[in-house]
């Protein structure tokens, strides 16, 4: 990594300075600590023990190491390891204080991961596959016993959690073919069926239900579910033993985490609504909601102390992240250079075809019309928030005012703003895209001449079905990690993401051929009157290279002015310069052809 900070430009700062996730910590010895940190240049994971204050990295891989976990008694940290990115592969783990890493189960072939959950004292574990073949498999390994298959379907499911006693394992599933609404059952570790909850109603106006967790506390079946039975996600404890249900109307807007706080006597809730987010305790006892003090922006993820602090991320679109904790005390500070802060983001409020539609915009200190970039976030089912992105932050650098969109099919808005996108894939969210374009230009924002629509992942994929779909709107787009030939796409995705497509177009291209052809961007490429750029990972699992490969042959026999660019990784990169080049050729692509 660059050291001399004197000559780098601001927006490569916010990349490069060293940052940590949240620390998660082993349940049953919570002075032992694991977060993620970017300060090789790589996002690896390391091992942190609060006593001695002692940090070591633990993982060392080309591609970087998002997701890790400790075991609940803190003897071992866990990741999942595949090849280049490609997220297929076997579960790996490593003992806290260092040593050679094993293959946890080495009886099971590799596979795409499908959730995982481990016993308290570390003699049980609960793991998910998924494969083409066999579908969704679940196995239970026990202390010094072969792997056992407890669960097999062809449809979507994967392991939610286990109980704090080890005899108790939550599976989501969508045997009701609604990949988008999954159900719960609960089962022993030989199989056998407990209890069942299912809120689905087998068809577009299904309800989905989300495992949050086991209390965390000796012989206690309760679980903790997330539901949208009021229209939006909220808590429900389900003692799965008596059927009991507890159901609590926080009354809060927009949508609804939550936890157990240790003793397993309230809830530590967070609450996501128009962008911004806040926490709560909920007491189980008392029945009341009381509000824990963050300052406005979005909190990323918390969790509560034994002590009862919480400890949470924290950052806005101005503010770089920061581990704060209730107690006054800096939970991590990382070392060397800090990142510049940004611009704040306002909010703006359009009325489109299917509702109100909301977006964050940001705009450079001088007077406008701007050149503008509409950054279209990826999921579908997720949002942009108020919080600190430097992406963005760069072309804000570059006099570019840049806009996010909240469209239909995004979370944080209720239940029927996010299921609102069916059938009609990828044309819904484009109608409301127009609706904040056509704000954002009559408002004197920005530019009509000088309109770039960008995204990656699914922000990729309506940034090409845009500028097909929309060939007059735009003056460039620029896609990375992209849905660019839908058919071709469906078939070579993990069998998760097959179920998500069932589920999102009503059936597979096959049964629903034209609804697959109206929202694929290869149908609209002859229309495309712009440049375009397009990035995208070798070994991408999520929106495989041979379906991106399709649609640029397109774009080189319809003449299209087009750049590609091939990265060695898969959904998107953990390599700090891998992901500032990208940004750099992405904002000199714009550049070149606006000026």
């Amino acid at each position: 990594m660059t050291t001399d900070s004197t000559a780098m430009p601001e927006w490569e700062k916010r990349f490069r300075c060293p940052r940590y996730t949240l620390p998660d910590w082993a349940q049953n010895a919570p002075g032992r600590s694991l977060f993620v940190s970017n300060a090789t240049g790589t996002y690896e994971l390391y091992a942190w023990d609060r006593d001695t204050g002692e940090q070591r990295q633990v993982t060392d891989r080309p591609t970087g190491t998002m997701d890790g976990f400790m075991s609940p008694d803190g003897q071992w940290i866990w990741w999942f390891e595949d090849t280049g990115g490609d997220e297929f592969g076997v579960w790996v783990r490593q003992p806290f204080e260092g040593g050679p890493n094993t293959v946890a189960v080495p009886e099971l072939t590799p596979a795409y991961p499908a959730g995982i959950a481990l016993g308290g004292d570390g003699s049980v574990v609960v793991i998910g596959c998924s494969t083409q073949s066999d579908g969704s498999t679940i196995h239970v390994v026990q202390a010094g016993q072969s792997p056992v298959e407890i669960y097999r379907h062809q449809e979507q499911a994967r392991v939610g959690g286990l109980s704090h006693d080890a005899n108790l394992i939550a599976i989501e599933h969508s045997e009701h073919a609604d990949a988008m609404h999954p159900a719960l059952r609960i089962v022993r570790l030989d199989g056998t069926p407990v209890a069942d909850l299912d809120d689905s109603a087998g068809g577009t106006q299904g309800l989905g239900l989300d495992v949050w967790g086991f209390a965390p506390v000796p012989g206690d079946t309760r679980l903790l579910v997330g539901h949208q039975r009021r229209g939006r996600w909220e808590p429900l404890v389900w003692d799965v033993a008596s059927a009991a249900q507890l159901d609590p109307d926080l009354c809060l807007p927009g949508d609804v985490g939550a936890e157990w706080y240790p003793d397993g006597s309230a809830l530590l809730v967070e609450h996501h609504f128009e962008a911004r987010s806040e926490l709560f305790r909920y007491d189980l006892e008392s029945l009341s909601l009381s509000r824990i003090d963050t300052p406005p922006g979005t909190v990323s993820g918390a969790g509560v102390r034994p002590d009862g602090t919480v400890e949470y991320l924290w950052s806005s679109a101005a503010t770089p992240p920061e581990v704060r904790s209730t107690s006054g005390k800096v939970v991590l500070d990382a070392p060397g250079m800090k990142a510049p802060g940004s611009v704040s983001v306002e909010s703006a409020w359009v009325e489109g075809p299917g509702g109100r539609v909301h977006a964050l915009v940001q705009r450079p200190a001088d007077a406008g019309p701007f050149p503008t970039v509409f950054h279209i976030h990826g999921g579908p089912m997720l949002h942009d928030r108020d919080e600190f992105a430097p992406g963005p932050a760069a072309w804000l650098d570059h006099g570019y005012a840049v806009v996010r969109v909240n469209y239909r099919g995004s979370t944080g808005y209720g239940r029927d703003w996010t299921d609102a996108l069916r059938h009609r894939i990828g044309l819904i969210e484009l109608e409301d895209i127009a609706a904040i374009r056509q704000w954002a230009v009559t408002s004197g924002l920005a530019d009509p001449s000088r309109l770039i629509l960008t995204g990656g992942s699914w922000g990729g994929y309506l940034t090409l079905l845009g500028i097909g779909a929309q060939p007059d709107d735009w003056a460039l787009g620029i896609a990375a990690a992209p849905i660019a030939d839908y058919v071709t796409a469906y078939q070579d995705e993990t069998e998760d993401l097959k179920a998500i497509d069932r589920a999102l177009f009503g059936g597979t291209p096959q049964e629903v051929p034209e609804r697959f052809a109206a929202s694929s961007p290869l149908t609209y490429a002859d229309h495309i009157k712009v440049p375009i750029r397009i990035t995208a990972g070798v070994n991408d699992p999520r929106c495989p290279i041979r379906q991106t490969e399709n649609y640029v042959d397109r774009l080189r026999r319809s003449g299209v002015t087009h750049e590609v660019y091939w990265f060695d990784a898969g959904h998107g990169s953990l390599v700090i310069e891998e992901r500032i080049k990208q940004v750099r050729l992405d904002i000199e692509f714009a550049q070149r052809h606006l000026g």
